[in-house]
């Protein structure tokens, strides 16, 4: 019994260690925001609380100076082609590797692995040239594509779910005429809404917060993205950290309470995915 009590103290401990290290920069960027101009160069330490606590002059600020609305309507139409077209193609994709007997079938999911495991950078370059060939550099396009060609995982998501549907249920449809794409769309796809919903917040966050394509790809400033215009920060409010910090907060937010909302369609699509 001692034995577990101390082993159970060890793990509340090292939890709440594991809480602090993460919610303390959250902590110490919301007290920053709050803070006026005076009170930061006056300012005793990080932790130190600001004289007005519902002094939101810095949100405003950053959200006109920033041009936020405009950077949020562009990340809303890049997240919403993304994220359809991401959805369509890997369930697509997952579908046809499951149900599909072809040459070099188990080559093709060999590859996507290694598509998966080739840091992007690396190809940065040729991607830029394709990009730029076809006429979408310094367009939301450029990031749609890319977004939506280049996500292996969600096909796998998608597999593992593909998987566990029965055969059956295709003989069945077949037997009533169904073609290849009736299945998919009548069967497959509605039994398909846990990986949906799995794949449509873990896509939405990364592509939320993503900064290095919007940056490299849409480099004028009306295309900017909420990554991006928070970025373009560091220029007339280089040493404004209450300015920066309120955009911060402004960022982080809309992910926070999405988040929070649908964390266990997270959780069980991962779950559910790893054990059928």
């Amino acid at each position: 019994m001692t034995r577990r009590a101390v082993a159970r103290t060890l793990v509340h401990l090292s939890l709440l260690a594991a809480t602090a290290v993460v919610l303390l920069p959250l902590v110490v960027v919301l007290l920053t925001s709050l803070k006026s101009e005076r009170e930061m160069a006056e300012s005793d330490g990080a932790l130190s609380l600001p004289g007005n606590p519902l002094n939101f002059d810095n949100y405003v600020t950053a959200f006109r100076d920033g041009h936020m609305l405009q950077a949020f309507g562009n990340t809303t139409l890049i997240l919403l082609f993304a994220i359809g077209g991401t959805v369509l193609i890997g369930s697509m994709t997952a579908y046809a590797i499951d149900r599909f007997q072809f040459r070099f079938r188990k080559l093709v999911v060999a590859l996507f692995l290694v598509a998966a495991l080739v840091p992007g950078v690396t190809t940065q370059v040729a991607t830029f040239q394709i990009v730029n060939s076809f006429g979408m550099f310094d367009s939301l396009w450029a990031p749609i594509v890319l977004y939506m060609g280049t996500d292996i995982v969600s096909i796998y998501i998608f597999l593992q779910f593909v998987r566990s549907i029965p055969i059956s249920l295709d003989e069945a449809a077949r037997l009533e005429g169904a073609n290849a794409f009736t299945i998919y769309r009548k069967i497959i796809f509605p039994l398909l809404k846990p990986a949906i919903a799995t794949v449509v917040i873990v896509k939405g966050i990364t592509v939320y917060n993503d900064f290095y394509i919007p940056f490299l790809y849409m480099p004028s400033e009306e295309l900017g993205v909420i990554s991006t215009s928070l970025f373009r920060f560091r220029g007339p409010y280089a040493a404004h950290w209450e300015t920066i910090s309120a955009g911060t907060v402004l960022v982080i937010l809309p992910t926070l309470i999405v988040f929070l909302l649908l964390q266990r369609f997270i959780y069980n699509g991962f779950m559910r995915g790893a054990t059928r």
